[in-house]
């Protein structure tokens, strides 16, 4: 059986050449991710050009040729920060002479406190009791026991996470109130003076999105 040979035009064996010489310089290509201006990169790891232009894959954004390895590089897009800024939030919760119950007063103010910590993110919430200068030493630690416990349970009904609600109790050793404001503890008087010693003071810090 005879060959057949076909004489091919001078300009189109010339752009043919080309052609093979492309694609044999590039039969071990690598294609460079999008964010990399998606050039088609020869086994060296060049870029493969033709004359000053980059041949492009033309999987990304840019066109299959650009006059320069870089002229069109994508730039990305960045991305929004939303604005946050720093709260902190505190309430002071009174009570009754030799009373760890809660007050309407006390409920309406956790109540408040509870609607204000809303959307803040926060690592814990802390609550300290207190107690005036009646009664002894020991009693008045357990009052003050007593009040930050009534506070930490209110706050967990609301929905405040158990663990994330630190308590402490000073009894009457940091009082608000001196001495020599409220002298006799037995007058009602100075009773109704020393009402500052009989809370519970709460505070938590954070952040959350600027309004």
């Amino acid at each position: 059986m005879r060959s057949t040979f076909i004489k091919l035009p001078a300009t189109l064996a010339i752009a043919c050449a080309v052609a093979l010489g492309v694609l044999s310089a590039t039969a071990n290509a690598q294609v460079r991710d999008i964010n990399e201006t998606a050039l088609l990169l020869d086994a060296r790891g060049a870029p493969v050009m033709s004359g000053s232009l980059c041949w492009h894959t033309g999987y990304g954004p840019a066109p299959l040729w650009t006059a320069g390895c870089h002229a069109e590089r994508a730039v990305p897009v960045g991305l929004y920060v939303a604005p946050y800024e720093k709260i902190a939030l505190d309430a002071n919760i009174l009570f009754d002479s030799n009373k760890s119950a809660l007050r309407p007063a006390g409920r309406d103010t956790l109540d408040a406190f509870v609607s204000r910590m809303s959307g803040l993110e926060s690592q814990s919430v802390t609550a300290v009791g207190y107690a005036d200068r009646r009664g002894t030493d020991a009693s008045n630690q357990i009052l003050s026991e007593e009040r930050v416990g009534a506070v930490k349970s209110y706050l967990v009904s609301k929905g405040v996470a158990a663990d994330k609600i630190k308590t402490s109790a000073w009894g009457e050793t940091r009082p608000s109130t001196a001495a020599a404001e409220c002298k006799d503890a037995n007058n009602a008087k100075n009773v109704a003076c020393m009402q500052p010693d009989r809370h519970v003071s709460i505070e938590i810090s954070g952040s959350r999105l600027a309004k």
